[in-house]
Parts: structure tokens; sequence; C-alpha cells
């Protein structure tokens, strides 16, 4: 038998490539793989690119020696990170599970939010892989260089996913192994490049909305007409709307701020039937023993009743229950995100718009159409909830559009009639 090592490296399309010494033992083992192909061109497997596929090779082929390509330690799935010594995949040490509990523990004491718990738990539990199990305190800055490198150089991610990993490994050198890191040599924080956000036109707003029905309508509308995030709009509760004075409050936004921000007076009317509706179905709940939401921080424990009460109930509340694992009780979850993000998705197809139409381009629209209204930017900085007026100032790109905007040379040489004769012939 051939003592080639076998070869595994990334393909495109989600596929491994195996470059396989040939002996007749070696392609009856690689005929047990399901999804296999022979690339008679190639000369070598495709298969596809799954952990379970990976393990399935490394365990047939116990014994020889195997050459897997260190990039698949940075794979985008957790049960694609292979370490390339040996043909066994370990599990975790509990070392390593000891030190991301610690990195838990220390994001909590911070009060990060929880996707930011979980993002730099991540790319944490990535660089562990990609250092083959080493413990961090062993790691020098050398190291770190390398893993960023490999990010931005191979695998082409945006500056602001290189720099949310390097966040994330910085946090764990600080906060949690208290050791300060020099200057990680050839990495520098990546530069976010300026871009301009997607707006869309009044007349596209009207077309889009028009396409949406039910809460999508009474969602989408809120995010255009109260420049709310969609998260923002997901965790809205009974009591923060103030329908009398035309205003709701966002609690725990971006920053963990709260603000003060428009009611959009049209959604007025079908938001209290939308809450009557929801409040006979609390009704009902409370009858059958259930109507519990979860409240923030330790509130649950200073007020047990409270997970009851009207005031706290969700305004767009899941249609089902979930079962807390530690208390065995029900409870209902605010509308999963995904519910809004796909009907405005659909909306913007069916309404032919051709601009990256999303839930956040209708909070770009809220503040782009209040400075061509001539509301001044201090205002639009206050309800969007911006801690630096800077980065409302994004939005000023509407003062070259529109009559007052800026007159281009061309314009003021009178070219409509030229340019209709010379398109005409």
């Amino acid at each position: 038998m051939s003592t080639n090592p076998i070869q595994i490296k990334p393909g495109a399309a989600g596929r491994l490539i195996v470059l396989l010494p040939y002996s007749c033992e070696r392609v009856a083992k690689m005929k047990t793989i399901s999804g296999r192909r022979w690339h008679q061109g190639e000369k070598c497997w495709f298969v596809p690119r799954t952990g379970a596929i990976l393990r399935h090779l490394l365990t047939l082929f116990t014994g020889e020696p195997i050459e897997v390509e260190p990039s698949l330690l940075l794979g985008v799935a957790s049960n694609a990170l292979v370490p390339p010594r040996g043909p066994k995949l370990p599990e975790p040490a509990s070392s390593t599970n000891a030190l991301l509990d610690r990195v838990r523990q220390a994001i909590r004491l911070q009060h990060y939010s929880h996707k930011t718990e979980e993002a730099y738990v991540g790319w944490i539990k990535r660089f562990i892989t990609f250092q083959h199990d080493r413990h961090p305190a062993e790691i020098a800055e050398k190291e770190i260089g390398q893993y960023l490198s490999v990010l931005a150089t191979r695998f082409r991610v945006s500056a602001s996913t290189q720099n949310q990993a390097l966040n994330a490994v910085l946090f764990l050198y600080h906060e949690v192994l208290g050791k300060q890191i020099g200057y990680v040599n050839g990495v520098v924080r990546a530069k976010r490049p300026q871009r301009l956000p997607v707006v869309l036109t009044r007349e596209e707003v009207k077309a889009l909305l028009s396409q949406l029905d039910g809460t999508a309508w009474l969602m989408a509308t809120l995010l255009y007409g109260a420049g709310l995030r969609l998260m923002e709009c997901c965790r809205l509760r009974v009591k923060d709307l103030d329908l009398a004075r035309n205003q709701l409050v966002v609690r725990a936004g971006k920053g963990n701020k709260d603000r003060y921000t428009i009611l959009p007076a049209a959604v007025k009317e079908p938001l209290a039937r939308h809450l009557e509706e929801n409040r006979r179905q609390h009704q009902y709940d409370l009858e059958r023993g259930l109507g519990r939401v979860d409240l923030p921080n330790a509130l649950g424990r200073k007020y047990p009743q409270a997970n009851k009460e009207w005031g706290w109930q969700w305004v767009f509340p899941a249609s089902r229950y979930y079962t807390d694992p530690t208390t065995r009780e029900q409870y209902r979850h605010h509308l999963h995100e995904t519910v809004i993000q796909k009907a405005v998705k659909e909306a913007a197809r069916k309404a032919g718009i051709a601009k990256p139409a999303s839930c956040h381009t209708f909070r770009h629209s809220f503040a782009t159409h209040l400075l061509e209204d001539g509301y001044d930017i201090r205002t639009v900085q206050e309800l969007l909830g911006h801690k630096e007026v800077s980065t409302t100032m994004i939005y000023t790109h509407v003062l070259n559009r529109g009559e007052r905007g800026v007159c281009g040379p061309a314009d003021r040489l009178g070219l409509a009639d030229r340019c209709a004769s010379v398109m005409q012939k």
C-alpha cells in the first residue's frame, strides 16, 4: 500500500476534496460514504463538507498517514472544527469547558447582552481549536496574530467580524485570565468602510407596507413610524405603550439604554384592537393556570406574581408556550424576529423593490424622511437613541437631494433637450 498521505482539503460548494492514493481497499472504503463523487479530471473524491463525514473519513483510515488542511479548523459550523493532528477528533477538554464557563460568568457580571455572550464564546472556541486545544495562557501575541491573519486573508471576513474576533480574544485575556496582551505583530484593528444606508422612498415604503397585513403590517409600520430596531419592536411590552400621548418607551435598547420615541397615529386604532385580542387571550390563559412571561433581571424573584400582570405581557406574543427547564413552568415568549424578517423580505419581492430592503431599512428611512421634512438632527438623534450625533450624521446624505439639494453643472447647461434627441437616434 502506498505510503503517500491521504489529503483532505476544503472545496467549493460545501464539499471536501479527498486526495486518495489508489488502492482497492481505499476505494472500497470511500464507496461507503454517502454523497461521494469521483472527479476524473482532478483525480480526487468530492464528499459533503460536514463534521459527520469528516469524522467518518478519519475513522475509516485510522492508522494511515492523513493530512487535514488547517483552514478546516475555522469552519463556520462547530462540527466542522477539526484539529489536523491525528485521525481522531477529541472531545473538548474539561479545562476548556471550565474556561468557557468563566468567560460566560465574566460577561454576565458586566451585563453584556446574550447575543454578545454567544458571539464571544463562539470566537474563543474557534481560537482555542485553532491553537490545537492549547490553553490560552500558554499562547503569546504571535499566535493571536496568526489567528486573526487567517481570518482576514484566507477567509476574507469583514472588518466588523475581524474586530469582533479580536474583542473576544482580548476579553478572554484581560477580563478572565488577567493577562495583558501587548502589540499583536502584523495585525491591527480593521477599519470599517463607510457605507451609506439603504433608504426607501415614501412611495416604496407605502408599496411595501401594502403587501403586508395583520401583525406583520403592524410591526413593520412601527419599525418605520417609530424608528425602532427589530428586537426593540419584538420586545415591546404593554406597559411601554402610551396611546393617549402618542409615544412609546424603548426599554433596554442598544447599549442598555431607555428612550422615548413617537407612536404613529396611523397604528393607534389597529394597535388598540390588537391589544384587546391579546388581553382576551391572556385572560383565557390565566384561567388555565398559564399567562406567564419572562421578566428582566431579578424582577421575577422580587415580584413573584408580576409575570402574570397584563402590563408585563408582550405586545407581539408568540403563538406557543415554552417550558422552563429549571422550574418546569410554561412561559410565553415574544414573536420570533425571523417571522417579521421573512414577511418583509417577501413583501419587498412582491412590491417589486430592487433595493435590498430589510427590517432595519425602515429605521434608515424613518431618519432620512425626518431630515427631509426639516427636523433638526439632534431631535432625530434622540428618537433613534444614538449616543453620539456623529452616528446620526450618516443620514445627512439627504441634504444633497431634492429641490434644496446641490445642483450639478450638467443640469445648469440645459442638456435635457439635447439628451432626449440623442437617445432617439
